[in-house]
């Protein structure tokens, strides 16, 4: 490491120092599965054994290793630390599966665990249902942790270790308001939302088991649908019980998963659902549900999908749920419906969700200052000296941060433009390479076309599959965290 030029030793040493500890914590949530393999004598438990080894001396290494680097993270080490520990904590992820999964390559077993650890859980597996249960349960269980953010997490133990966090959570939380928080302490505000996205959880599992799940299913399918996921112990995914019941409960936790985690500590601290209601963010999330459900449900209505209307409504709601919460369950292949309804779909969720929530794409926060911005210079247009601000809510947003949702989006559709146009040279139809871009930047799963929801991402050759890695991790870490590292002023003293 005393090799390193002066300017990379000086940005990359402090960071490693912050990651052994990181991969450390990691590689003991590796024992769950483990007692789980061993419990239930599913003959897995070499691959977690090697697993936890690896990470945990791995991340002892690094740590000790570094002792005399630790300083206080800036915030450009924020923007290091986060990216670096999302890839290292996906390639320790990888293990298990690479030594438990028969006949898989190594870059798929990566690609499914950057999947999961982003909470894309688009997958390249089949026969789940013939799985180790720990191995299922590892897949699943990477979706919960990536939901509510590793590092969100784990700014609450870095104060312990002498390293501030407030940088971190900057980088890793998600909106273009990042800087408010639930409590005046960072840790405190991490802990909150753990603590909520727990309880959420464990709400979820009960409601699952009750309408007919197993408790090892209600486990694993909450840990999915709490973090907006996708991932299932099933091939048929929620098709596998063909239950109403079971469709309801996935379908209000995905709404609920879909809102600012922030509102929830409101809601619960003041004991009031208005606070909801006050949330312009979370109207016009629930106002995507409503509207968007009736008119899909519409066209199948009219295009006579289904046999009957109570059907195509029933379909038509909860896949729509499904996709535009970045959740990707299914419980019919939406792939035969009309196209307009299935683009319909796939583009509602690059913006539905909210911004502090676990889902993906642009977030709704964004797409309201875009319109609201919008409407304001066409009024400019007809009154040239109107003097008006910007507001979402009561809060007056400054230009700065609208000339940041613009950047964002300018970018983002920048990536999903440059993304399809490689998936089709790379020999992708149209349509596939479209819907693989945004469901890989939105963490969504399923596309369209030979990758909808009939099927998996398995036919892709090992090109793509590492080009989807690279455009799931900069979806979850919204794009700047990821690509300013790739500026050359970014690696200047």
């Amino acid at each position: 490491m005393t090799m390193l030029p002066p300017v990379l030793r000086l940005m990359l040493l402090p960071v490693l120092n912050v990651l052994g500890p990181i991969l450390v914590g990691f590689s003991l949530s590796m024992l769950i599965p483990l007692a789980l393999s061993l419990w239930k004598n599913d003959g897995a438990e070499a691959g977690f054994e090697i697993a936890f080894c690896i990470t945990f001396f791995t991340g002892l290494f690094l740590w000790l290793s570094t002792r005399r680097f630790k300083r206080e993270l800036i915030p450009r080490d924020g923007f290091l630390l986060v990216t670096m520990a999302w890839v290292l904590l996906a390639l320790a992820a990888t293990i298990p599966l690479y030594v438990n999964i028969e006949n898989i390559s190594f870059i798929h077993a990566f690609f499914e665990a950057t999947s999961g650890i982003t909470t894309t859980c688009a997958t390249i597996l089949s026969g789940l249902d013939r799985l180790p249960i720990s191995v299922n349960f590892w897949r699943c269980f990477l979706a919960w942790m990536g939901g509510i953010g590793i590092l969100v997490m784990a700014v609450a133990v870095l104060p312990l270790l002498g390293v501030g966090g407030a940088q971190i959570f900057r980088a890793e939380s998600t909106g273009p308001l990042k800087e408010g928080r639930l409590t005046p302490r960072i840790a405190d505000t991490a802990k909150a939302f753990y603590n909520i996205y727990f309880a959420i959880s464990v709400v979820c599992a009960v409601c699952y088991h009750f309408a007919g799940m197993d408790w090892d299913d209600a486990i694993m399918h909450t840990f999915t649908t709490v973090s907006l996921g996708g991932y299932s112990s099933h091939d048929a995914s929620f098709a596998y019980w063909s239950s109403r019941t079971v469709d309801w409960v996935c379908v209000i936790f995905l709404i609920i998963g879909g809102i600012n985690f922030s509102m929830h500590f409101t809601a619960w601290r003041k004991l009031s659902f208005r606070i909801y209601l006050k949330d312009a963010e979370t109207c016009g999330w629930i106002l995507t549900i409503v509207l968007l459900s009736a008119f899909i449900s519409f066209l199948l209505v009219y295009d006579k999908t289904y046999a009957t209307v109570s059907d195509a409504i029933y379909y038509g709601v909860t896949n729509t749920v499904f996709v535009i919460s970045t959740g990707g369950f299914a419980n019919t292949n939406y792939g035969e419906w009309s196209l307009v309804a299935q683009l319909l779909i796939l583009l509602a969720s690059c913006f539905a969700t909210c911004a502090g929530s676990t889902g993906g794409g642009i977030k709704m926060i964004r797409a309201i200052a875009l319109v609201k911005q919008g409407n304001l210079e066409f009024k400019r247009i007809l009154h040239p000296k109107m003097v008006r601000p910007l507001k979402i809510g009561s809060q007056t947003i400054d230009k700065q941060v609208v000339f940041l949702v613009l950047a964002f989006l300018m970018l983002y559709t920048i990536i999903a433009l440059f993304s399809t146009i490689t998936f089709m040279l790379s020999g992708l139809d149209g349509l596939t390479a479209f819907s693989a871009a945004l469901a890989c930047l939105n963490n969504l799963g399923p596309a369209l076309g030979s990758l909808g929801p009939a099927y998996n991402f398995a036919s892709l050759n090992d090109f793509q599959i590492a080009f989807c890695c690279f455009l799931m991790v900069i979806g979850r870490l919204e794009l700047f965290t990821v690509l300013v590292l790739f500026t050359r002023g970014f690696w200047r003293a």
